[in-house]
């Protein structure tokens, strides 16, 4: 494409250069001389008026000595001019005809211009096309990318941490490899493996390594490509792009994020859209329709498995569905490996260590994790990435960046050390409760201060006790600003806390069946989540006011009951309370095992030369932060 837009602008410069030089020919062309008999011009050689002449075939160009220019026409083989013209001394010059020339320089300049805005027009509309195959005559050609690498190429030594959804493709890699070895026994080949997992788990990753394994084409394109403003150019689009493969076959198409083409028909606020559900059918037939596709293996990616049309996930079409879900520890130790090829690494960096403290990470994450402390190292002059930079990156990514130059009372300080001190003691004393990891009054990202629990394990579910135990701790901060403060004192910074709390709280009572009174029924909404596939404008509520009346009651049971926790713990253990706040005015930040150590009455020890306090070693499990008094933070936990 770049190798055709330079021919075209070395055309319209060259067509450009040629009407200039034929503008400054034209420029210095003669005077335009009157035409005379040959009789008048023998009249004037022989008056001696002419004083040098041009002769080209049977014309001849005169210039008399007042400075006029003649023209006149020689008889057919002419024979006594020449004689004459010596005879009376004036100068002769003989030149080629040059008629042919002046007929093909004036179409040249008449047609020019128009020439030149046709070939305008055509970039122009090439342009519009974004790249397309074919340029403007080939807006209905598929956009797919045919990438042969032979550099980057990826296999599944550069895929970790999803184990499980390797050994499901790489069946698809030994039937493009030996396909005879299923089909003796009768298996056929899958027409398509649907990729569904939460966004950043490697999902495009697996996809190419499919590819670098199987060597063979790979075609690559989004869904999005296919959809345009005009009916019928997105089934235009994938009918040419199955007719590429299989010119390739045996190859693979990859389409990435298949839900913006794949979407359930015939319903949604969002408006019909024709375009859409016809290159949905086309794609349907394509897949399993009466032309068989011998060869063709379709992979697509969607982090929004439940939007997609049914007839799209049947068997023989999408015939499975991998899932590429988060990585556990084992794996996100292997994807923190993967990542560290290209680092340099300081000797005290042990990467089962960081996969402990990460929990919840996706694939992203954990690359973005090690650029992060890579980028440290590097702002602090270092030849190598130590612990240390991987410590503050995950803090940074966790808890967001550092304000140390955000301005803060006395007063705000003293609260927020109070707030976050009535956190941690009730999470340290509430049971099944993630141990607390670090505490800090240093504002960071839009918090004044926070919270940070890691638990010893990773998680897949909650118990009641732990759920109580969480609504414990979010109200603990509110608790001690009224226990600390008064009443009349409390500010608007336990607003994130009392959110949480709710959710949690409702989710307990209307999705967990933890209520007496209600019993094991799903009384939850799905708040509008598919609103734009029509399925919540036809669902009736079934939920009475009387029953609407309960599930507050017990909601406000829930809250009430956090609340007395809370209040119950920072009473009988004020002491502690009081001097974790203490410890947080001065230290600003202290680690788990530095709170253990402060209420057993040892001071944290910390270098005079060295103004930021020392990392805690790292602990697991997903991260539950709770803001200052002024922060307002996305929730991050249960």
């Amino acid at each position: 494409m770049q190798m055709r837009n330079l021919a075209i602008w070395a055309l319209v410069l060259v067509l450009l250069l040629a009407l200039f030089q034929l503008l400054q020919n034209s420029s210095q062309a003669p005077a335009a001389a009157s035409e005379v008999t040959y009789s008048q011009f023998l009249n004037r050689v022989e008056r001696s008026e002419i004083t040098n002449v041009v002769i080209q075939g049977d014309r001849v160009r005169a210039q008399t000595s007042s400075g006029q220019t003649i023209v006149a026409n020689l008889p057919p083989q002419d024979t006594q001019t020449l004689p004459i013209l010596r005879e009376a001394n004036v100068d002769i010059r003989v030149e080629e005809e040059s008629g042919e020339n002046n007929i093909f320089v004036s179409m040249l300049l008449n047609w020019f211009p128009f020439l030149l805005l046709i070939g305008v027009w055509i970039f122009f509309m090439r342009q519009m096309q974004g790249g397309g195959r074919g340029g403007a005559m080939g807006f209905g050609k598929s956009k797919a990318r045919l990438l042969t690498e032979h550099q980057g190429r990826k296999t599944f030594d550069d895929v970790a941490g999803v184990d499980e959804a390797k050994e499901e493709l790489q069946e698809v890699v030994d039937f493009l490899k030996d396909p005879s070895k299923f089909q003796r026994l009768g298996g056929k080949i899958p027409k398509g493996a649907l990729l569904v997992g939460p966004p950043g788990t490697g999902k495009t990753l697996l996809a190419r390594a499919v590819a670098g394994e199987a060597n063979v084409p790979f075609f690559t394109i989004s869904g999005s490509d296919f959809v345009e403003m005009f009916v019928g150019v997105g089934a235009s689009r994938v009918r040419d792009m199955f007719e590429q493969a299989k010119k390739n076959a045996p190859c693979i198409i990859f389409i990435d994020e298949i839900d913006a083409v794949g979407r359930s028909r015939g319903a949604g606020l969002g408006g019909g859209n024709d375009e859409r559900e016809q290159t949905l059918n086309q794609l349907l037939v394509e897949m399993d329709g009466f032309e068989s596709n011998e060869g063709i293996i379709l992979i697509a990616a969607t982090n929004r498995p439940d939007v997609l049309d049914p007839a799209l996930m049947r068997p023989g079409r999408f015939d499975r569905q991998v899932v590429v879900p988060n990585p556990d520890i084992t794996g996100r130790e292997k994807i923190l490996k993967v990542h560290m090829r290209d680092v340099p690494l300081g000797s005290d960096v042990d990467a089962k260590t960081i996969a402990r403290g990460t929990p919840g990470f996706s694939g992203a994450d954990l690359a973005n994790l090690v650029n992060e402390a890579a980028l440290l190292a590097a702002r602090r002059n270092k030849r190598l990435v130590s612990m240390q930079e991987f410590e503050d990156a995950k803090d940074k990514v966790m808890m967001g960046p550092e304000r140390r130059s955000m301005v803060m009372s006395e007063k705000e300080k003293e609260l927020t050390a109070y707030h976050e001190a009535g956190h941690a003691l009730v999470a340290m004393n509430v049971p099944e409760a993630d141990p607390v990891h670090k505490a800090t009054i240093i504002p960071r990202g839009r918090a004044l201060g926070m919270v940070m629990r890691l638990p010893e394990a990773d998680k897949l579910s909650e118990n009641y006790t732990q759920m109580t135990s969480f609504l414990a701790i979010a109200m603990g901060g509110r608790v001690a600003e009224e226990l600390k403060f008064g009443k009349d004192k409390i500010t608007s910074g336990a607003s994130s806390d009392i959110q949480q709390a709710t959710r949690m709280a409702r989710a307990m009572i209307t999705r967990w069946g933890f209520s007496d009174k209600l019993g094991t029924i799903d009384y939850s909404d799905d708040n509008g989540q598919n609103v734009f596939l029509g399925q919540e404008i036809t669902r009736s509520k079934s939920i009475s006011g009387e029953t609407a009346h309960i599930i507050e009651e017990e909601v406000r049971r829930l809250i009430d009951e956090a609340n007395a926790t809370a209040r119950r713990i920072l009473t009988e253990k004020k002491k502690d309370w009081e001097t974790l706040a203490e410890g947080l005015l001065e230290y600003e930040t202290l680690s788990g095992a530095e709170i253990d150590d402060l209420l057993q009455g040892k001071p944290p020890s910390r270098p005079e030369d060295d103004p930021t306090p020392p990392k805690a070693p790292p602990s697991s499990a997903v991260p539950t932060t709770d803001e200052g008094p002024d922060g307002d933070p996305e929730p991050q936990g249960a």
